[in-house]
């Protein structure tokens, strides 16, 4: 267990926090690439209320929301060909926080010279929008192989959790919760409902591992009926810090990148990648869609790998309260992600760049990731398109297509 103030440190994500300032050394994505267009809207990080938008240049911005004349929201506000123009007094803002115009000030003024809005650096990369609120000079954005394949088919979905994001990234270090949660609990929502989806994992994990390594943490396993030369140990698959848990096989990956809106919610993003064997045509305009929390009536939807993670998180309370667990041996990844990030904490309080951050310019970092998983390649895409978020994608039914797997069973 924790004490209340280490609980705290560990979740609390605001500026001037522990835990804040060490988020604050990263990029993260802001919005999917659809988000950003000529009509402001209202964005939320690190416990900051932001405005996103895309001027008339296609430049886009990221500015604090309240404007600084007289402080009204400037999501209230319209784009012109360069920048952002508050609707309350006219005031003009470029994506660097410069006041370009303020109407009704003297035309021989300096005034606008010293105004600035407090503007956020943005990136787009791989279909989603990336802001930096850290101090001067940022890193560079990471290019993660998921994000920068040319030959990939993606889509993304996304949630807005009702939970801190410290006990949904726990999740990604601690996988006997797979055949129980998914297992198990799978099974006995197969028997009350006398069908539906079937349980992903029941093998019982003989050995688990984890190594921190230069990516975040990377994550070993032997499942009963396996051994050490299968991918799921040889290879196993990374938590790559501070946000996002990769998962996947046979073609299709998935980065689960959890990021923190403020202490008591996480808006979760599913970036999925299909990449067949000699790659895939070329795509248009990346699929996004929003994962649904609920059923028809009113209660989280647990039929599914997904859900049923989102269930347990959301369930732990909206910042669990770590003064009350017991942990076990069984337990020994949280324990090292919890390590984890108060080395880096420190780190970054004693002025050094924490883990995971580059200042070199790159074209790629690849990850590791297992190719055999669960069985043969058909069969887990056929699983995974039914168990997991995908199966809210709208080009769901064209991923076995791109595969040329058999029809799935939905059809």
């Amino acid at each position: 267990m924790l004490s209340e103030e280490k609980n705290r440190r560990l979740t609390q994500v605001g500026p001037g926090t522990p835990m804040g300032e060490l988020l604050r050394r990263y990029w993260w994505p802001v919005a999917t690439h659809d988000m950003a267009t000529r009509i402001p809207v209202k964005r939320r990080l690190l416990g900051e209320d932001l405005v996103l938008y895309r001027d008339g240049n296609g430049t886009v911005g990221l500015l604090a929301e309240q404007c600084p004349h007289r402080r009204a929201a400037l999501w209230l506000g319209c784009t012109e060909q360069d920048g952002l123009r508050c609707g309350y007094h006219g005031w003009r803002f470029d994506a660097d926080g410069r006041c370009l115009e303020q109407p009704g000030e003297p035309s021989e003024s300096t005034f606008s010279d010293r105004i600035r809005a407090t503007a956020y650096p943005v990136r787009e990369l791989g279909g989603l929008v990336f802001a930096y609120l850290g101090p001067s000079p940022a890193p560079e954005l990471p290019r993660y192989d998921l994000f920068v394949w040319d030959d990939a088919w993606r889509d993304i979905g996304h949630a807005e959790l009702p939970c801190n994001f410290l006990q949904i990234m726990e999740n990604s270090v601690d996988p006997y919760h797979v055949e129980w949660l998914h297992g198990r609990y799978g099974s006995f929502l197969k028997e009350l409902g006398g069908g539906g989806p079937v349980p992903v994992v029941t093998k019982k994990h003989v050995k688990v591992a984890f190594e921190v390594f230069e990516h975040g943490i990377l994550k070993r396993r032997v499942l009963e009926g396996h051994t050490e030369d299968d991918d799921d140990w040889k290879v196993g698959h990374p938590l790559v810090f501070p946000h996002m848990l990769r998962v996947g096989a046979a073609g299709l990956a998935t980065f689960q990148i959890r990021v923190p809106i403020d202490d008591e919610t996480t808006w979760h993003v599913w970036y999925q990648t299909y990449r067949p064997e000699g790659g895939a045509p070329a795509q248009g305009p990346i699929p996004t869609y929003e994962v649904p929390l609920y059923d028809d009536r009113g209660e989280l939807l647990r039929d599914y790998v997904d859900g049923q993670d989102i269930c347990a998180w959301i369930t732990q309370g909206t910042v669990s309260d770590r003064s009350k667990e017991h942990l076990g041996k069984s337990d020994l990844g949280v324990i090292l992600l919890r390590k984890l990030y108060t080395e880096q904490m420190k780190r970054v309080e004693a002025g050094e760049d924490p883990l995971c951050t580059f200042r070199e310019p790159h074209d790629v970092i690849d990850l590791p990731m297992e190719r055999d998983k669960f069985g043969s390649a058909v069969e887990f895409r056929q699983m995974w398109t039914r168990e997991s978020s995908i199966r809210f994608s709208p080009i769901r039914d064209e991923i076995h297509e791109l595969f040329g797997d058999p029809e799935p069973a939905w059809v």
